[in-house]
């Protein structure tokens, strides 16, 4: 009997390699650890040869491993470009995707990449805005999944990091030392709220400086050194830093990046972009500490 290779298992063979282990590629592919250690020893009696082995707690590929790699890229992507070819129109799944700005970079274009070359047929639609208007659009069923950034979840949601919020303004600014301090954010920004009460809290005089939904009137103001802002720590604008203010500002707390994704929501895709997101937060989350 002819041997033929496993594509499935292929892939997960692929996945480890980049992961960098059997656990975190079973995270990516949404699948067990067990599961991918059982496509891995399909894949090695097929072939006759071993293609991972233990180093330290962790996995390496062997000699023959690396040398499968590239040919396991290659087969996966002719697969991946045959069914794109032929996918028909009426038959491309289509996902829409809801990711607050300042967490859009540097996780989420590796998982729109990531999903492309796994789901070449499916249709990828990101939307990109404040967490109140998304929260909005996927309660009137207008996307299928969205991220938030919020210090309070709402029913439903899977928490996959915690960050700290932070003062900034302007390089070498000054605004934050004027009083009333000026704040800039947009209206419906979830923050908002919290950094207002937490100057009232320590007994320092505000006013708001924007009066817009655009964050470029946020970016341009702080800036200029006519406001001071308090985005995610490490999302802050080039041209911002973080303020060093020795205690003479408030602390301002975390917030958690929250997954909210349809009740019942267990296709393959749908599925695979969960454990996608999980994988990219929860390496963004180790890359900090």
């Amino acid at each position: 009997m002819s041997r033929q290779l496993d594509l499935t298992s292929l892939r997960s063979l692929v996945a480890v390699a980049d992961t960098g282990g059997v656990t975190r590629a079973a995270g990516y592919l949404n699948l067990t650890q067990s599961a991918v250690s059982m496509q891995i020893k399909r894949l090695e009696e097929i072939l006759d040869a071993p293609l991972l082995e233990r180093l330290g707690r962790g996995v390496v590929l062997t000699p023959d491993g690396e040398a499968l790699l590239p040919q396991a890229r290659r087969m996966l992507e002719l697969n991946d470009e045959v069914l794109r070819r032929f996918a028909a129109p009426s038959e491309r799944q289509m996902i829409t995707i809801g990711v607050p700005h300042d967490i859009v970079y540097p996780a989420i274009p590796e998982v729109l990449r990531q999903l492309n070359a796994s789901f070449p047929h499916v249709k990828i639609v990101l939307n990109s805005s404040l967490t109140q208007i998304l929260k909005d659009r996927f309660a009137e069923g207008e996307m299928d999944m969205i991220l938030t950034t919020e210090s309070e979840a709402s029913p439903g949601a899977e928490t996959l990091q915690t960050l700290p919020l932070v003062w900034c303004g302007a390089i070498n600014g000054q605004a934050w030392r004027r009083r009333p301090i000026r704040l800039a954010f947009e209206r419906r920004c979830v923050f908002r709220r919290s950094v207002q009460d937490a100057l009232d809290h320590a007994g320092i005089a505000w006013e708001m400086a924007v009066d817009s939904d655009n964050f470029r009137s946020v970016s341009a103001m702080v800036s200029a050194d006519l406001a001071v802002s308090t985005p995610i720590q490490s999302t802050m604008m080039r041209d911002w830093e973080e303020i060093r203010h020795d205690g003479a500002l408030p602390d301002l707390g975390t917030v958690d990046v929250n997954l909210y994704t349809r009740p019942g929501q267990t296709d393959q895709v749908s599925e695979a972009v969960r454990g996608m997101l999980r994988h990219a937060f929860s390496s963004a989350r180790s890359n900090a500490a």
